[in-house]
């Protein structure tokens, strides 16, 4: 039997469009929201069965992974989060590369040869790597108006996966995926009433979030807060990744209150220096992620002062 079991952002969703579109399978597909990522606890393999797994991180699926191994299950895992230990076993193949400006969708462009590159432009462009996106599309032969039209599509993809639980988003991370599928190519679901719920939906969240103003603004970093809402824990990695193109050279921390007064919170190194926001979360308990990307899942209310501290040690000193 095989499994596929990816990530619920852009960059998951389009790194299994690639494969399963190039290569039909009938698999049991595992997914949820971006921040549920311990995915692999949720396979049920037998031996000989094969599991794909894109874009979560091994790190935090050790366990679960080596289990899978021993059981005589086949792996083949591509990501681009730090992996942690790589097991040496015959089972497990493994595509990871933690470069900065390499997403999962892009990775598995290369393995694929390119042969559905606009997915992985759409996937590229959802993770917030425009430029190797715009370089892709360009060598591809893309006009300027088709490439923001697979931007457009790959922020909306990407914002439908943020949420507390799936009743915050759009559309369930996997029917959003089999909507996809079904268009084949991103032309298709661009001409879509899917799309335009998907756009009407971000549109709303992002202009509800433009009146905001900052907890803390210092040169180096700046911090936000965000209310416990569902259109504000929809629209908090789009807001992040918007407030890293407007200031680059700035890390921006976004935190969104919960039901219990802890905040989720999303953190964005400079966009001109991608590097060290895993750093900064990887100091709290629930915190992990990308040098240029990364999370907290849970920050109690006590523990923003920390990460301010933890924010000013990494990008500079409050002046």
């Amino acid at each position: 039997m095989q499994f596929d079991v990816f990530n619920g952002d852009a960059d998951g969703i389009c790194a299994l469009l690639q494969l399963r579109l190039n290569d039909p399978c009938d698999a049991k597909r595992i997914t949820g929201i971006k921040r549920d990522i311990a995915l692999l606890d949720r396979v049920e393999a037998a031996a000989g069965d094969h599991v794909t797994v894109l874009d979560i991180s091994m790190a935090k699926n050790q366990s679960s992974l080596r289990q899978l191994l021993a059981l005589g299950v086949t792996v083949d895992y591509v990501d681009h989060h730090d992996p942690g230990d790589i097991p040496e076993h015959p089972g497990l193949s493994a595509t990871i590369s933690e470069a900065p400006e390499v997403c999962t969708a892009l990775l598995v462009n290369g393995r694929l040869r390119g042969a559905q590159v606009a997915w992985a432009i759409v996937g590229a462009f959802g993770d917030n790597l425009d430029e190797p996106a715009l370089r892709l599309g360009e060598k591809s032969g893309l006009s300027e108006a088709a490439l923001e039209q697979l931007r457009a599509l790959g922020v909306c993809i990407n914002y439908n996966g943020y949420g507390a639980s799936i009743e915050d988003l759009h559309f369930h991370p996997d029917d959003l995926y089999q909507r996809l599928y079904a268009a084949e190519s991103p032309h298709a679901f661009l001409q879509s009433s899917d799309f335009r719920a998907l756009n009407e939906g971000y549109d709303a969240d992002l202009a509800a979030s433009s009146s905001l103003t900052p907890l803390l603004a210092e040169p180096s970093f700046a911090a936000f807060q965000l209310p416990n809402a569902p259109w504000a824990r929809r629209v908090s990695g789009v807001f992040s990744n918007e407030l890293v193109r407007a200031h680059p050279d700035r890390a921006h921390a976004v935190l969104t209150e919960q039901d219990d007064g802890a905040f989720l919170v999303s953190v964005r190194a400079p966009f001109n220096n991608r590097a060290g926001a895993d750093k900064v979360c990887s100091q709290f308990d629930t915190g992990g992620g990308r040098a240029a990307a990364a999370g907290i899942n849970r920050l109690p209310a006590d523990g923003v002062e920390a990460l301010f501290a933890a924010l000013a040690a990494q990008y500079g000193s409050p002046h």
